[in-house]
């Protein structure tokens, strides 16, 4: 029996890196991660939804569907929440080819 990667797999099923099937794809995939890790940095530190929520300035329901999917937040709003939980974020931002550095 062949065995696939999971890249490969991607390639078939979802469409070559570049295209817009994939990017989609990848990008659903990092909100969900962004999504995971509010959650759980929340958790770790022992906060309510309503609790961060009120660190942060927002309603209770909108922490719920930040956790539940990232893809409607704001930057600001998601550094308001990592800020809130004391958590370090960085992002990396490529342009032509070059990695811009957010200090």
């Amino acid at each position: 029996m062949k065995q696939y990667t999971l890249s490969e797999m991607e390639d078939k099923y979802i469409g070559q890196k570049g295209s817009a099937e994939r990017d989609e794809y990848e990008y659903e995939l990092r909100m969900e991660l962004l999504s995971r890790m509010i959650k759980k940095t929340r958790q770790e530190r022992g906060l309510t939804q309503e609790k961060l929520g009120e660190l942060v300035g927002v309603n209770k329901s909108q922490i719920s569907k930040l956790e539940n999917n990232a893809n409607s937040a704001t930057i600001e709003t998601v550094l308001k929440v990592f800020k809130a939980l004391k958590a370090d974020i960085q992002f990396n931002v490529r342009v032509e080819n070059k990695l811009v550095q957010l200090l």
